[in-house]
């Protein structure tokens, strides 16, 4: 059968649409053929650097875990020199340069050679996996818990465990600046949670097609990072409008979530987005800009930037004033407390003991002149109008200067209002009582879902009450007898998204002239709004145990104090005390 010439043109002519049309819609779906940058060209006059291999086995984060990682040490690695170090997730897949999209290898022995990477070495770690106990039995894929998890565990198995490994036979600057972390999907979620959790350790961060959907409580990353004290990360995101959009969330409307609230909190952030899907291929192709933009102007450290900053940050806090430790040593710091003097008390609980510190800084023991004689100890401390102090302890509530009197009751946290009521919290009948000076206490309220820390609302017409176990802390409104009504479940405290242990820890709290309440949680200091809501949250200081108490004192009352385990930090603020000892305050009206 013979064909015309016709028809054959024809034929190729509608092949050649049929091909361009197929190579629009592989650019389309994100399969490329991307542009192949410069560093992704293998160059004779470039050293190569070295791939080696290895396993890791005993892990005590991932108990019964086995994983492969590999290390890349590039040909200018000097021994007397720390090198910068860069960690991937699946590693194996960005270990190898042949058939792979990012040719990562290659791309950092370009960009060391030019100097637009510093001399890194490369952490290429696989997820754990335990071994099936028989030929039956699957293995346990430990990839979605060690990845998705919105907690320190990744993070801690990196720095107490892998790196450590390496660090045998390399030298590794331990400088936060000094190190990035990059990963794809699951990995990519974990690369910015590494660094998010321990910032102190990563600042550099690459993630493509970043898993921040609901799967582990990645879902809420970028609510906790408007909400959060700035960090020093850069962050460049990548990803395609094809990418997944299941069960747990859409990859694609995520990322441009966390996009805008890095942008929001002034982060230092660069993205890439495409047409592709759940893939490696665009963020392979470019990985090179990526490295470029979160290794420039290396050796300069990465910095938070308040000025360009739109969360509560710097309205609230004083721009390169961080965490400073007052006081260490002390086994499990409680009551936290100020007068009008300016002194800080605060009750190491364990060891039944008092303390301050006055204006000049200087710390002094008190002698209570009380025999604590068990467990819980020194609970709470608060002044009165009148510079007296008031502290609960196992046999009741004392006051100095050594009073003969001691008012045997179950008393958790306690609170002094201006007009002498003091409140306090029962911690097993999740209640709070009160005592008017020479009365008897009476039960203020009942039926709330925990009673841990206390204090007043500025205007002193509510009584805010923490729940320990809960994620509420409760507001109440005073009668004129001083007992409570209307108790409502009002402050929405935020719970580690991923944590074993969901309680919010909540305990001490204070508040501010305008109305903010700050709570001391597990999560750290969060600053609540008059409706109830968290604008802002300080993370605890690095290395610190979980917040119990907070204040603001000082000379001009802007001075956070917290205690953390048996550390007391304070640092400079722009909030400014209402003291329940101090004379009512009406604020301004919120935004509702």
């Amino acid at each position: 059968m013979r064909i015309s010439k016709s028809i054959c043109l024809m034929m190729l002519f509608c092949f050649g649409c049929f091909a361009i049309a197929s190579l629009q819609a592989a650019m389309q779906e994100g399969d490329g053929p991307y542009p192949v940058d410069d560093s992704q060209i293998r160059k004779p006059d470039v050293p190569i650097g070295k791939v080696t291999r290895h396993k890791f086995f005993n892990s005590k984060i991932f108990p019964g875990t086995q994983r492969n990682y590999a290390v890349y040490v590039p040909a200018q690695y000097d021994q007397s020199k720390p090198a910068c170090l860069m960690v991937f997730q699946d590693g194996t897949g960005f270990s190898k340069i042949e058939g792979r999209p990012s040719k990562t290898p290659l791309v950092f022995d370009n960009l060391i050679h030019s100097g637009e990477m510093p001399v890194t070495i490369g952490l290429f770690i696989d997820p754990g996996v335990v071994p099936a106990q028989n030929e039956n039995a699957l293995p346990r894929f430990n990839r979605s818990f060690e990845y998705d998890s919105i907690d320190d565990r990744y993070a801690r198995f990196l720095v107490e465990e892998m790196i450590p490994a390496v660090e045998k036979d390399y030298a590794i600057s331990d400088d936060p600046n000094d190190r990035g972390i990059c990963g794809s999907s699951s990995g990519g979620v974990a690369a910015f949670n590494v660094a998010w959790q321990r910032p102190d350790q990563f600042r550099r961060v690459y993630t493509m097609v970043g898993t921040y959907i609901g799967l582990r409580g990645a879902n809420e990353m970028s609510v906790l990072v408007r909400k959060t004290e700035p960090k020093p990360i850069r962050v460049f995101l990548q990803d395609g409008n094809k990418d997944l959009n299941i069960y747990c969330g859409d990859w694609w409307v995520a990322n441009q979530g966390m996009l805008s609230a890095l942008q929001f909190s002034g982060y230092e952030v660069e993205h890439a987005w495409g047409q592709g899907g759940h893939n490696r291929k665009h963020g392979g192709a470019v990985l090179p800009d990526a490295m470029r933009f979160i290794w420039k102007d290396w050796p300069k450290p990465v910095e938070t930037h308040f000025d360009k900053s739109k969360s509560r940050a710097p309205q609230m806090l004083v721009d390169g004033e961080g965490w400073e430790l007052v006081s260490k040593g002390h086994r499990y710091l409680t009551g936290l407390a100020s007068d009008r003097e300016g002194n800080v008390y605060f009750s190491d609980r364990k060891n039944g003991t008092l303390f301050s510190i006055s204006r000049d800084g200087s710390e002094h023991k008190i002698d209570t002149g009380v025999k604590v004689n068990k467990e819980p100890g020194i609970l709470s401390i608060a002044t009165k109008p009148d510079g007296s102090v008031y502290y609960s302890h196992d046999m009741g509530i004392s006051a100095l200067p050594p009073a003969s009197n001691i008012d045997r009751v179950r008393a958790n946290a306690i609170v002094v209002a201006s007009d002498d009521s003091l409140y306090f919290t029962d911690l097993k009948s999740k209640s709070v009582w009160m005592k008017k000076v020479g009365e008897k206490p009476k039960l203020a309220v009942e039926g709330l879902s925990g009673a841990h820390g206390i204090t007043l609302s500025p205007d002193q017409t509510l009584v805010y009450v923490s729940d320990f176990n809960g994620r509420y802390v409760w507001s109440c409104v005073r009668k004129e007898d001083g007992t409570l009504r209307y108790a409502q479940p009002y402050f929405h405290i935020h719970s580690p998204p991923a944590a074993v242990d969901m309680r919010t820890r909540s305990m001490g709290m204070c508040v501010d002239k305008d109305g903010w309440v700050l709570v001391a949680t597990k999560m750290g200091i969060q600053i609540c709004d008059q409706p109830g809501r968290v604008n802002l949250i300080l993370p605890p200081p690095v290395g610190a145990s979980r917040p119990t108490n907070v204040i603001l004192a000082g000379p001009k009352q802007q001075t956070m104090y917290v205690t953390c385990g048996g550390k007391l930090f304070k640092r400079k603020t722009k909030l400014t005390a209402a003291n329940p000892w101090a004379d009512p305050i009406k604020p301004e009206k919120p935004r509702l």
